[in-house]
């Protein structure tokens, strides 16, 4: 099931992908995919719909973000052991955790706002994962259990302030826009594999990345249990699993960073896609 979130910025309604690739209006069932929504009572519930039978919703749309009321945005660096070999980074014992502000999240499509003195702006395909049962000490075993379902994320970063503004690494990820997700929200019984997912990213029709969810240091479950080691976890918290090589931070002879006007372009197998344009903030 793909469910999404469409419409205006802070108006959006919820509503779901059929089998034909439609938009289907779900507002008449649910209030928002957000919350209680996200449990696998509710999902059952949505499962039996005939996608059908909803509205459809004609013409161009914008989608927002495919997960509203979002609770906490838990990133995870250097979660690739490809990635880490470009950076030259040790590979982690534990996972590298920091936050995304949550100003920070906007739809797939929405364009990317550099902000004032940047210079350094990169990007980072990631595997969103939207947690849809409470839980606190969750065991590896279980955490799959506890997700509601997976997506697209852009890990948007400033470098310079991630790096030289004496700080963690939030201040170079929480700029306004570093955060699109989506466009759909996959339920977790249509990706039975989280970690073997082809995922990629261009800029300007040029490959930049190119990766497998399979190279990842901590799995999902792994990253899963950790998180919940240290936080309660709850519907609507997304967790934001790394990004495979081809950063632009990376980049061999010399970085390559954003510039005003490139796009970008995102895949995560059966995720859908994402699209953004880069502006610079007034």
């Amino acid at each position: 099931m793909k469910l999404v979130r469409f419409g205006a910025p802070g108006a959006e309604k919820p509503g779901m992908i059929d089998h034909n690739g439609d938009l289907r209006d779900l507002s008449e069932e649910v209030a928002d995919i957000a919350h209680e929504v996200l449990s696998d009572t509710s999902l059952d519930i949505l499962r039996k719909l005939d996608p059908m039978s909803l509205p459809k919703v004609e013409g161009p749309v914008r989608f927002g973000p495919c997960v509203g009321g979002i609770g906490k945005f838990l990133c995870i660096g250097l979660n690739y052991s490809d990635h880490a070999a470009e950076t030259g980074a040790a590979i982690p014992e534990h996972p590298i955790l920091f936050h995304k502000a949550l100003s920070a999240v906007v739809g797939p499509d929405d364009d990317v706002v550099m902000p004032r003195g940047s210079t350094h702006t990169d990007w980072e395909v990631e595997l969103g994962v939207v947690i849809g049962t409470k839980g606190k000490y969750i065991s590896e075993a279980d955490a799959l259990n506890h997700v509601a379902g997976y997506c697209i994320v852009n890990d948007v970063s400033e470098r310079h302030f991630q790096t030289q503004l004496s700080g963690t690494w939030t201040k170079g990820k929480s700029c306004d826009t570093f955060g699109p997700t989506g466009p759909w929200l996959v339920t977790r019984d249509e990706v039975p594999d989280p970690q073997n997912l082809a995922m990629s990213l261009d800029v300007n029709g040029t490959r930049m990345q190119t990766g497998n969810t399979s190279t990842m240091i901590f799995t999902v479950a792994q990253c899963i249990a950790h998180l919940s080691e240290l936080m309660t976890l709850y519907p609507g918290d997304v967790i934001s699993t790394g990004t495979p090589p081809g950063v632009g931070m990376g980049m061999k002879p010399e970085p390559k960073y954003l510039k005003v006007g490139d796009v970008m372009e995102l895949e995560i197998e059966g995720l859908g896609r994402q699209r953004q344009e880069v502006r610079q903030d007034a």
